[in-house]
């Protein structure tokens, strides 16, 4: 089924409406005032694709919405869901120059725990003609110890899975949405803006897949406006709607939101592409990514996707940027550090190095769009750190083997790694006694994914740093790129106790069933700390 990206009904939001209790309840409250409730639907804008919530911090977060129309938006919060002394936020105009994107940075917010958000649009120079609100919660971070709850995954829409809603849509939004995390990584490739649909795809045992396809999605993406359909194309799933308006999230980008393994450098060699310089292809993609996404975006550096969120004294999220700043694929097995080796690049290492010192919170999370010791090929080149070359630190291994060095010798203490990427579920322990390299702690990293993507794996795993996979989930032997409906789509959850500061991963798939759990206990602080 082909359908227009803009295309998002008024119905739709309604059924959206409906699962958040709001319904049409809201036009007898006068909120929305009698002329606009009689308005013409033509003149009137409507919420397009759901809200979102975003870089929550104690007191603020930045809150997401899109119109059908050139319009002025406005902001409603409050501390309870009747939105009884709702405080109105200072409004945003939205304009094609964003794709009729408004994001505000909603601030005062402190004491609120739980915030209860409210969009409209009301048409520009008319203001009886206000669209049905649409609402969303957040769950903003303490700044006292509380149990704390996260999910993570990521790889939406890839491989030419899209979303079939005769198979129930993105199921794995769901999934994660019924565990009521306090917040969601996602560990990127929000889109697959390389991965054009089709309308059917035959499956080996008959069937159909049936994907609902736009024109953004017919093709690969070139254009500013072909970045921003395929994450328009997302909000068409009624399950990542849900999951939107009551998860805030925490988004970074990899690879896929503008071509396949691209860096910096790269000039395509690949005949889908008109335009062949991925440096103007990933700006595009970038504009696309931060306007979609509820970042927050600093006056310092507007570009930035990189930054840190505190979670009480119990954590401490470092959201990573492994894409903008990396040197070219190549064999990867480089004896000097040099621009070619970059992978967090040094201004991003400097950062990284004096977040985990600044931080006072028990676990450092560290958000990576990339895994450490998978091997990740491209073509007869190499995507991501390991080399498969299992001795000592070479090419982009020597940038990491720098930095877990100094989280060694900064005394860092309960570092665990988050990701996703290569498409399937694992637990990986890290440790010097079976490492080449030997000058750091031990460390875990925890993978999973896809949310709603094809299947892969398991990857070779390189000694350089001493993994062992303690666990994973992966297809069978021979078996690839397997649909959502074969059942390996993936989320992780962690989960903090407050009292005892024990970490709880756990990884699961679509249907929300445990595959494996993992406690880590707290190492103690230093007395200096």
């Amino acid at each position: 089924m082909t359908i227009d990206r803009k295309g998002f009904s008024r119905r739709d939001f309604l059924i959206t409406s409906g699962h958040l209790g709001i319904g049409l309840g809201l036009a007898a409250t006068g909120l929305l005032g009698a002329p606009a409730i009689i308005m013409a639907e033509g003149r009137r804008p409507t919420v397009e694709g759901g809200v979102m919530s975003g870089d929550a911090l104690t007191d603020r977060a930045m809150l997401w919405g899109r119109a059908s129309m050139p319009s002025r938006m406005l902001v409603e919060v409050a501390d309870n869901p009747e939105f009884r002394g709702a405080r109105q936020l200072p409004w945003v105009d939205v304009l094609p120059s964003t794709d009729l994107i408004g994001k505000i940075d909603a601030t005062g917010l402190q004491g609120m725990n739980t915030v209860h958000y409210r969009v409209r649009f009301a048409a520009l120079g008319d203001e009886r003609a206000v669209s049905e609100p649409m609402v969303g919660q957040l769950r903003l971070p303490p700044s006292t110890p509380r149990d704390l709850r996260f999910v993570w995954s990521g790889d939406v829409v890839g491989q030419g899975w899209g979303i079939d809603e005769s198979r129930g849509g993105m199921r794995t939004w769901e999934a994660m949405r019924q565990v009521r995390p306090d917040f969601f990584i996602h560990s990127g490739d929000t889109v697959y803006a390389d991965g054009p649909l089709q309308e059917r795809v035959a499956l080996p045992d008959g069937s159909a897949w049936r994907n609902i396809v736009t024109p953004a999605k017919q093709k690969v993406a070139e254009t500013l406006n072909e970045y921003r359909g395929q994450h328009a194309y997302n909000h068409l799933d009624a399950n990542f709607r849900r999951f939107a308006a009551e998860v805030p999230m925490l988004a970074q980008w990899d690879d896929h939101e503008t071509t396949n393994n691209w860096y910096p450098q790269e000039i395509l060699d690949n005949d889908l592409y008109t335009e062949k310089n991925v440096a103007l292809l990933s700006a595009r993609a970038r504009q696309a990514f931060l306007e979609y996404m509820p970042i927050r975006l600093p006056a310092s550096a507007p570009q930035r996707i990189y930054r840190r969120f505190s979670y009480g004294p119990g954590m401490e999220v470092f959201m990573l940027d492994m894409r903008s700043y990396r040197g070219p694929n190549s064999a990867n097995l480089q004896d000097e550090e040099s621009s070619t080796t970059a992978f967090l690049g040094e201004n991003q290492f400097r950062w990284l190095r004096q977040a985990l010192n600044d931080s006072t919170a028990t676990w450092k999370i560290i958000a990576a769009d990339m895994p450490i010791g998978m091997v990740v090929p491209d073509g007869d080149q190499l995507e991501a750190i390991a080399n498969n070359d299992p001795g000592q630190p070479l090419g982009r291994e020597m940038e990491l083997a720098r930095l877990l060095q100094a989280i060694r010798d900064d005394d860092i203490r309960n570092v665990v790694w988050f990701t996703a990427d290569v498409h399937y579920t694992a637990a990986h322990h890290y440790a010097p006694e079976r490492a080449s390299f030997k000058a750091f702690k031990p460390f875990w990293e925890f993978v999973s994914g896809p949310i709603h993507a094809g299947t892969f794996g398991p990857s070779e795993m390189d000694a350089t740093f001493g993994p062992e996979v303690v666990f994973q989930k992966a297809p069978p032997e021979g078996q690839s790129n397997l649909p959502p409906s074969a059942g390996y789509q993936f989320f992780g959850q962690a989960d903090l106790d407050a009292e005892s500061e024990r970490l709880t991963v756990t990884l699961k798939d679509s249907d929300g069933n445990t595959l494996y759990t993992q406690v880590l206990e707290p190492e103690a602080r230093s007395a200096s700390a």
